[in-house]
């Protein structure tokens, strides 16, 4: 088989090889020295599964009919009989469909030959045994199975006098696959005609074992491949035969339809797709930011086995009103994104000497937060289309039966990024603003490709809740920026066509970003401040706003309009972060399109008069004032004896706390100190948040770990010319030394004196010769080489297949073969 595939692919034109390579780029890495490598390569059982995983359920089916009516001593078929097995179907599919998977197969490389003389490429029969879920022949299975097969009438007779128990088991193993596991010794028991059936065994999908097990055996329906024994169980399968006549009423592929299925509900206003997603894209931004402020305020320890805890994630999630999967999957997304970070990693330095890891929003943060809303959706939706991260199975327990946590290692799945390009694939392809139901995307996910899809439907159905969560979706249909978003994460050659060279400037807007931007209501750089001191910014702040409402005012509700609250506290806050009484009018004053009431007005300067009047320093710690009767009032004050505070001068108290505690402590007993340094002179500061170091965001397109990257039909081409050279060396090197060793030929030189003039005349002509030499250790060899030089005792060659320059001493060549 290696031989006969080798000789179709030196058959094929350039162009035809490298379409082959450009549809099957595994086969190029690395580059194969020649075409017998290549056909070898071919033929692998990881190459051959990569080009099946790729193909959709109409093209598998073809190829289990080209499989199915091979001839036994030929091992081939023909076209001609792939087209009358498919219209034995009872829903015949159009014979054109057929022909175009055939040519399919052919350019994938699973089928070869001419139409009257198809090969079926070898590895499949490893990776695949039971051809469209058949068994193997029943010659290949047993003799008195192979005579009963080749009576029909027969039998028909032995099938149609199965007991219901045992038809029920036949039509269950009809279906694929056609083998069956059955209990240890359960082969071996003695009763025939019993009719009573075990309870479904789960090695086999289900199948009842027992007494009807038994009867199929004895009457040559079933095959015993393995009695099993030592506790081990036993293995029956179905013969070909028997399953074609059973899928007598469908026909031996079963169903072949040539197209996906349809999807029954009818396309939304795209409008209302639009903007139920941007709707959603403000929410996911506003719950991410206030779960990294939730990290911020207190970080999450690490566990051992790396990962948060669940009681820090049960906390995060109660603090911002989310389930846990939402929270879990803000948390991976935003972790992939680079936005937060653990405190104390290697490599890093800890707070504190022997300090455990802790999880919390890193440098990258401050930068996310001042983008745009559209620009922070577009981190995080980015990098969660490409994390190999499966968020949905925090909560789920691993191999060893313990809990997985989010940011957790097991939670990593490689292809998780390939899973989600496939799920929104569906989607992208339907019409825009279609919404098919989570059932209607598994089938099409199934057609397309099944041997993908199959077994992973749970993944793929939080792919969809995940999108929705996220705001790549609305109503169920995928958005016109969610379309962009992908199109521009996936492969080089399905970007946008906005930026299909990869051109765009890494600081420019993404197409998704514009997209998007168009949808959002504009940033607002006001707010309305009323009578009871609510602030109500009537649209999403832009990120200045934002910043100055963090520290003047106390967050309130989120929203298209949120709302905050000024209170004492939160303008003692702004004066200690350096904010003046004045400062603080001014601010109120350009912002607010409304006016001013009289009592914030009166609050800013009440708060500010008594701000400053205590003033504390480091003993421990000393309290000062220039008031003595409020010093004489802190000193009595009884909220304040954990102090332990004691008069050092009528104007100075002093205490052995530090100066943090005592600052937290008058503060919550409702007055307003202020820190100073060495020179008196107050210090005012906004504290700073503890960040963990800057973290890169991950890969930001999918990559198929299945899959090489498509190259470019210039690059294939020159692959080509190289494999081809290669090729044609090794083929002449098997015939080199024949020819050296044999009679003297025109052309050949077989003494010194010869071979040094052969050697002389292909240097002015640069032609190729074939040099018999001795090695070191006294061995013959010979090479095919180009002579470049020829001086001091040595001969200067570039080897033909090596491209290499190599020396040869004169004196070690024995004889010089033109190559031609």
């Amino acid at each position: 088989m290696t031989t006969s595939l080798a000789e179709h692919l030196r058959a094929l034109p350039d162009q035809s090889l490298a379409a082959l390579l450009h549809q099957r780029p595994d086969l190029v890495v690395p580059v194969p020295t020649d075409l017998s490598a290549l056909a070898i390569r071919a033929q692998s059982r990881v190459s051959v599964a990569r080009a099946l995983d790729s193909l959709d359920r109409f093209t598998l089916q073809v190829l289990d009919a080209a499989r199915l009516t091979r001839e036994p001593s030929a091992e081939t078929t023909n076209l001609d009989v792939i087209l009358a097995m498919a219209a034995a179907n009872t829903q015949p599919p159009d014979p054109a469909a057929v022909r175009e998977a055939v040519r399919l197969l052919r350019s994938r490389l699973l089928l070869y030959g001419p139409d009257e003389r198809l090969h079926v490429i070898g590895g499949i029969d490893e990776i695949s045994p039971y051809p469209a879920g058949l068994g193997r022949p029943a010659a290949e299975l047993d003799s008195r199975t192979a005579a009963l097969c080749a009576d029909p009438a027969k039998l028909r007779r032995t099938l149609l006098s199965a007991p219901p128990s045992a038809r029920a088991i036949l039509d269950r193993l009809a279906a694929g696959p056609p083998v069956g596991s059955v209990p240890p010794g359960a082969l071996q028991a003695p009763p025939l005609g019993a009719e009573d059936a075990l309870p479904p065994d789960a090695t086999n999908g289900g199948a009842p074992t027992g007494s009807p097990v038994r009867w199929l055996v004895d009457h040559r329906l079933l095959v015993c491949v393995s009695t099993g024994g030592s506790g081990k169980p036993g293995t029956v399968e179905l013969p070909r035969e028997v399953g074609l006549l059973l899928r007598r009423d469908t026909g031996g592929l079963g169903p072949m339809p040539t197209a996906p299925p349809p999807v029954a509900a009818a396309p939304r206003e795209p409008k209302a797709v639009d903007s139920a997603g941007a709707g959603q894209t403000m929410e996911v931004v506003r719950q991410a930011e206030a779960l990294l402020e939730q990290l911020a305020a207190e970080p999450a320890s690490v566990l051992r086995s790396g990962g948060l805890g669940v009681r820090d994630l049960r906390r995060l999630a109660r603090a911002l009103g989310l389930d846990e999967p939402t929270a879990a999957l803000l948390l991976e997304a935003a972790h992939a994104a680079g936005l937060t970070g653990e405190w104390g990693e290697p490599g890093t330095a800890a707070p504190r000497s022997g300090a455990e890891q802790q999880v919390m929003p890193s440098a990258g943060y401050e930068t996310w937060r001042a983008g745009s809303l559209a620009q922070r959706w577009e981190q995080l939706a980015r990098a969660w289309l490409t994390m190999t991260r499966q968020p949905g199975l925090v909560g789920q327990r691993d191999d060893r039966d313990r809990p997985i946590t989010v940011l957790s290692p097991e939670a990593e799945r490689a292809g998780a990024p390939v899973a989600r390009q496939a799920t929104l694939g569906v989607l992208a392809d339907l019409e825009p603003a279609t919404a098919p139901t989570p059932d209607e995307v598994l089938e099409l996910l199934d057609w397309r490709a099944p041997r993908r899809s199959r077994g992973r439907e749970a993944a793929h159905r939080e792919v969809l809740t995940e999108a929705a969560t996220l705001g790549v979706t609305g109503l169920g249909a995928l958005t016109s920026y969610g379309r962009l978003l992908l199109a521009d994460t996936t492969s080089s050659e399905q970007r946008g066509a906005d930026d299909p060279l990869g051109l765009r400037s890494e600081g420019e807007p993404s197409t998704a970003v514009r997209a998007l931007d168009g949808l959002l209501p504009a940033p607002v750089d006001h707010f309305l401040v009323q009578a009871d001191l609510t602030v109500v910014v009537p649209g999403p702040a832009d990120p200045a706003l934002a910043a100055e409402l963090d520290v003047v005012a106390e967050h309130e509700s989120a929203g298209g309009a949120s709302v905050h609250r000024v209170t004492p506290a939160s303008i003692r806050r702004a004066l200690d972060a350096g904010y003046s009484a004045a400062d603080l009018h001014g601010l109120f004053t350009r912002r607010s399109r409304t006016t001013v009431p009289q009592g914030l007005t009166y609050l800013v300067d009440d708060v500010a008069r008594r701000h400053g009047g205590l003033r504390v320093g480091a003993t421990g710690a000393y309290l000062r004032s220039d008031d003595e009767a409020l010093l004489g009032e802190v000193l009595a004050d009884r909220r304040l004896e954990v102090l332990a505070l004691r008069r050092l001068a009528p104007t100075v108290l002093v205490t052995p706390c530090q100066v943090n505690r005592m600052l937290a402590t008058l503060r919550e007993a409702g007055y307003a100190p202020v820190p100073e340094d060495a020179t008196g002179a107050a210090v005012l500061t906004r504290p700073r948040a503890r960040r963990a170091p800057a973290r890169s965001p991950g890969a930001t397109r999918i990559v198929d770990p299945l899959a090489a990257p498509r190259l470019p039909m210039p690059r294939l081409l020159g692959m080509v010319e190289q494999i081809r050279r290669g090729d044609a060396a090794a083929r002449a090197a098997r015939r080199a030394p024949a020819l050296l060793r044999g009679p003297k030929a025109a052309g050949a030189a077989h003494s010194h004196t010869d071979a040094l003039a052969v050697l002389q005349q292909a240097v002015r002509d640069k032609a190729l010769v074939w040099v018999g030499y001795v090695d070191a250790h006294g061995a013959t060899a010979s090479r095919l080489v180009r002579p470049v030089s020829i001086g001091a005792g040595y001969l200067r060659a570039e080897d033909e297949r090596t491209e290499m320059l190599h020396t040869f001493a004169l004196h070690r060549v024995a004889a010089a073969v033109l190559a031609d």
